[in-house]
């Protein structure tokens, strides 16, 4: 499955560390898949919660459609995710033993034309833990450009 258009949380990897990964759907109208084709997203803030065995997303920043009429989307509405059963009770189980955060890592179109989102359990990184990363992250670079 190849991806044509793609949007990537930057921030997810510094700030959160990740155990697992899923590819859910995601219920759209017809102006926010329109919006999303003209890249007008922010995943940034965004985040998930579980509410009586469905899986949502809020604070995901899709912008109105510029040609949209009074049929236009409100930008950061709630919108629900499309999981297995039991993917969202392995998750809720996670979430809830290991106190972990659910996270969209990454927002694409398939090749059917369908939305997917990549979310992630994740737990928060300290102060630290980032400062480390970013020491690594030097001298990674300095040792490629030795060679």
């Amino acid at each position: 499955m190849s991806k044509k258009l793609f949007f990537k949380n930057r921030k997810a990897s510094f700030n959160y560390e990740i155990f697992d990964k899923y590819i859910a759907g995601i219920l759209l109208k017809g102006t926010e898949i329109k919006s999303i084709r003209n890249s007008l997203i922010n995943l940034n803030s965004s985040f998930c919660t579980i509410d009586k065995n469905e899986v949502y997303v809020k604070d995901l920043s899709i912008s109105e459609y510029q040609f949209g009429n009074s049929n236009n989307h409100e930008p950061k509405r709630i919108r629900k995710l499309l999981l297995n059963k039991r993917e969202i009770n392995q998750i809720k189980k996670k979430v809830i033993e290991k106190k972990l955060s659910i996270i969209p890592l990454n927002l694409f179109v398939s090749d059917r034309g369908y939305a997917k989102i990549e979310i992630a359990l994740c737990k928060g990184k300290k102060i630290y833990d980032k400062r480390e990363a970013v020491k690594k992250r030097e001298i990674d670079r300095k040792i490629r450009q030795n060679f």
